[in-house]
């Protein structure tokens, strides 16, 4: 026969109060079944996966979930941290606030110039200005990063951009072209920005940028 899996509206777990939401019934089958859920920890208003073991004599519930995002902050905060002390240049806990984008980057996330100006203006201290606290900044980024907000483009994406931009499929892009369509298309790069990305992406040999390379390049690794 079969059993259904049932969780309630709500259940303590580890002297937290964990909402699961409407009642939910899954069919399920007689065998030991492990299945991963999303809950909400009322505490800390965040989804944590918590694992439920369904056995023959009805269901045994053990829940990760706390241990689980505790091991996910911790890390984390350690690489939040050693993005922030390489800018930390005076060693005490604080940053121009010009190098907060580079730092969100080398963790992973691409936020437009629109997205960044939003967070730094959340960061920011009001006195003096220009300047972020590693103690202000570390809630917020890692915030960022357990939401997944800001990925960076998909690498197909990123390769389709480019051959529409290369109308002539010639595989490339001339440094002239990329320099036009960089600063005069969208959302403009900066000067100090476009001498960057043709530092890094143009071939000095040829002065052209060979986009398929320079995608593989830059691809941000989420792993």
């Amino acid at each position: 026969g079969s059993q259904s899996l049932v969780w309630l509206k709500s259940q303590k777990i580890g002297g937290e109060t964990v909402e699961t939401g409407p009642k939910i019934c899954l069919p399920v089958d007689k065998r030991n079944t492990i299945w991963f859920i999303f809950r909400t920890v009322k505490s800390e208003d965040s989804e944590v996966c918590s694992r439920c073991y369904l056995s023959e004599d009805g269901l045994i519930f053990y829940c990760a979930a706390l241990k689980v995002k505790e091991l996910v902050v911790a890390e984390y905060h350690r690489k939040i941290k050693e993005a922030f002390e390489v800018f930390d240049h005076e060693a005490n806990n604080t940053v121009d606030v010009r190098e907060i984008g580079t730092i969100i980057r080398s963790l992973g996330c691409c936020p437009s110039e629109g997205e960044l100006h939003d967070l730094i203006a959340e960061v920011e201290e009001e006195e003096p200005t220009g300047y972020i606290r590693y103690e202000k900044f570390l809630p917020v980024m890692t915030e960022v990063l357990l939401e997944r907000r800001y990925r960076p483009i998909p690498e197909d994406t990123l390769l389709r951009a480019f051959e529409v931009l290369d109308s002539s499929k010639r595989g490339f892009l001339t440094r002239e072209e990329l320099i036009k369509y960089m600063t005069e298309e969208g959302e403009p790069f900066s000067q100090e920005e476009m001498e960057e990305m043709l530092s890094a992406a143009v071939d000095p040999e040829s002065n052209s940028i060979h986009y398929k390379d320079y995608i593989a390049m830059m691809v941000v690794d989420e792993s």
